[in-house]
């Protein structure tokens, strides 16, 4: 393995490190999701944490009946289910855009003069 494959495969790697521990400073925990979903449950704030804020509004006005009590609880259930997921998906999309970004920098870089 040539010296430039290695350089690059460490910065590949560093670059990896960075993501993730971004991913870990800034993204959505689970924890915290199913700590909304518990609490607050018929306001939906767990949606709200987690980027879903149309489906979050539709659950908060839906659940201000009492019929729509009852339909808020069962979609409460569905979302024990959900949630895992709905993190995963924001984690994701953070990954995303933060490995865009790194890619954009390194290549501004390398055309500076």
């Amino acid at each position: 393995m040539t010296e430039n494959n290695k350089t690059e495969q460490n910065n590949n790697l560093q670059k990896q490190l960075l993501i993730e521990q971004r991913i870990t400073n800034d993204g959505k925990s689970l924890a915290v999701s199913y700590i909304l979903w518990w609490f607050p449950e018929v306001f939906g704030a767990h949606r709200f944490y987690l980027g879903q804020t149309g489906t979050a509004i539709v659950m908060l006005l839906v659940s201000i009946t009492f019929i729509g009590l009852f339909i808020t609880f069962i979609w409460m259930l569905v979302d024990v289910f959900l949630v895992p997921g709905m993190v995963r998906k924001c984690n994701n999309k953070l990954r995303q855009e933060l490995a865009c970004q790194i890619r954009w920098q390194t290549t501004a870089v390398k055309y500076l003069p």
